[in-house]
């Protein structure tokens, strides 16, 4: 937040208080912000960190608060409209300067008379129309819904010298708009005798000639998620690899674990973040995968930050992101992941939790899908997809010879971009992502 004042108002900063309420910086790599709806209208008497709009990033929709009490004066952008970080968005009264007014009269030029408020009247400033002075509050509301100088001045005010408060104004709104009702009542019938008298003409409804059944407008997020993935498509040239892999002992100690895992911390021991922490080493292991591409340059990333693919309720996809994952321990990165998960399916997330990612991962086997070729989340130069655990009967080879034997098996998909990651560096990266899970220790405790 930052204080400013109007030019008119610096010489008289006892009069009136104003905060600029700008739009918040959201993470690192967001610069402007769409205003989806405001909770707010202006003359609203907001508290402290309430809610005054919500907006939406292409990563995520949060709510802003507002860091100062007082009334929203003015809104400076409408829904719908994209502003840039930093930019003001709405103008409020500070509570502390409105609470310690001192009515004082102001020089300013006299106002002609018109029947509608002139547009380019500022509604922060005091206004005289006549012989009669209105806070920037009162002309706010007047402005809002058309109420002219002459109806104004002929409102009786109830404040101190005969000034017209905000109830004034609002009980005036009230008694106009039923006279308003009543006029619009009258007009509709009349029309209705008009048009009694001459022949109606009904339109059929549209047939369609294509079959289709149903026309669906895309929301905002699924727009979003097509956007970057026709970006995604046309920056990177996708190559993928796929390796089958024997998971039998992670499942082991799966299975073994999760009733303790619940017992003792009251949360779901899933799959995922025994994936991501073979990643977290993997990627340890080859960090030209833990990378992305500036033009002709290859960023190498110190972090592990690994995001993970959720589907939300609403059939939209979100990329929650969990930061430094080769720093957790299992029940650590349980605990994250499972955190993530819920807040995102109730749009919980905030901006800094689905930005920042170096890699992603996507668990497809949780629909039942055999293995999957995912879309590179940009500008990263790889996403892996872990495919559903079958058993299958399988050769196992001994030093005593091979036999045959029930194996809990899964495939892993890895796409990766052709620009930085050539299919050797691709193919072992996966290799030896399975290598890990193949590995996995099945005495090893949750601490």
């Amino acid at each position: 937040m930052r204080i400013s004042y109007c030019d008119e108002l610096k010489t008289q900063d006892q009069y009136m208080g104003l905060v600029e309420m700008v739009m918040p910086k959201m993470g690192e790599s967001i610069i402007e912000a769409t205003i989806l709806k405001w909770l707010k209208k202006p003359g609203d008497i907001i508290k402290k960190d309430e809610s005054i709009l919500e907006v939406a990033t292409d990563k995520v929709d949060t709510e802003v608060p507002s860091l100062v009490s007082g009334i929203l004066s003015q809104i400076l952008f409408k829904e719908g409209d994209v502003v840039s970080v930093g930019k003001a968005i709405a103008i409020i009264e500070n509570e502390s300067v409105v609470s310690n007014v001192i009515p004082i009269q102001v020089q300013v030029p006299e106002i002609k008379k018109t029947d509608v408020i002139p547009p380019m009247l500022k509604a922060s400033e005091p206004t005289k129309t006549e012989n009669r002075f209105y806070s920037p509050l009162v002309m706010n509301i007047a402005r809002q819904e058309g109420i002219s100088n002459q109806e104004l001045d002929k409102i009786e005010g109830t404040g101190r010298d005969n000034r017209v408060t905000k109830n004034d104004i609002i009980a005036f709104i009230s008694t106009r708009k039923d006279t308003q009702s009543e006029d619009k009542a009258k007009a509709v019938e009349e029309s209705k005798q008009i048009t009694s008298e001459k022949p109606s003409y009904v339109s059929k409804p549209a047939v369609s000639m294509s079959g289709v059944k149903e026309i669906i407008e895309m929301d905002r997020m699924r727009k979003m998620i097509a956007e970057r993935m026709l970006d995604s498509v046309r920056i990177s040239p996708h190559v993928t690899s796929f390796v089958e892999a024997d998971v039998t002992n992670m499942m082991l100690w799966r299975n073994k674990m999760k009733k303790e895992f619940m017992e003792k911390e009251g949360d779901a021991l899933t799959l995922t973040p025994i994936f991501i922490e073979a990643l977290a080493k993997t990627l340890k292991d080859f960090p030209m995968v833990n990378a992305s591409v500036d033009g002709d340059r290859i960023l190498v990333k110190k972090d592990i930050n690994v995001g993970m693919a959720v589907a939300l309720p609403s059939g939209n996809l979100i990329v929650p992101v969990v930061k430094n994952a080769d720093q957790f321990n299992m029940v650590g990165l349980t605990k994250r992941v499972n955190d993530l998960v819920k807040r995102a399916r109730v749009n919980g997330l905030t901006p800094d939790e689905v930005t920042g990612g170096t890699y992603t991962m996507s668990n497809v086997g949780t629909f039942g899908n055999l293995m999957g070729t995912p879309i590179i989340v940009q500008p990263q130069i790889g996403i892996m997809a872990f495919g559903v655990v079958q058993k299958k009967p399988v050769v196992i080879e001994t030093p005593q010879g091979d036999s045959i034997g029930i194996r809990h098996m899964m495939f892993l998909s890895h796409s990766y971009d052709h620009r930085v990651v050539d299919g050797a560096l691709g193919g072992m990266f996966v290799r030896k992502v399975a290598d890990y899970l193949e590995d996995f220790d099945v005495t090893r405790g949750l601490y």
